[in-house]
């Protein structure tokens, strides 16, 4: 792991996303004090698939029901 200074990231930054891209992490420090982490992206992140839940969960048919006046007055104490 590398640490450099915001003016060396800002100057080579192409050169450095490079590098994080091959594996290496960087840290980058504004004045010593390391500030940010430069890591190469997770090519895990897919799409999940279409129905993946299916039939494990369900929705009530009154979800977007109006809530009770009780329930309401708690919220905001005047009900609307």
């Amino acid at each position: 792991m590398r640490q450099v200074n915001i003016h060396e990231a800002k100057t080579h930054l192409s050169r450095l996303v490079e590098e994080a891209a091959c594996g290496e992490e960087i840290i980058i420090a504004k004045a010593g004090r390391p500030v940010a982490r430069l890591v190469a992206m997770n090519d895990a992140a897919s799409p999940r698939p279409r129905g993946l839940l299916k039939e494990k969960i369900w929705i009530a048919d009154d979800f977007d029901a109006p809530l009770p006046e009780d329930i309401l007055q708690s919220f905001d104490g005047n009900g609307m």
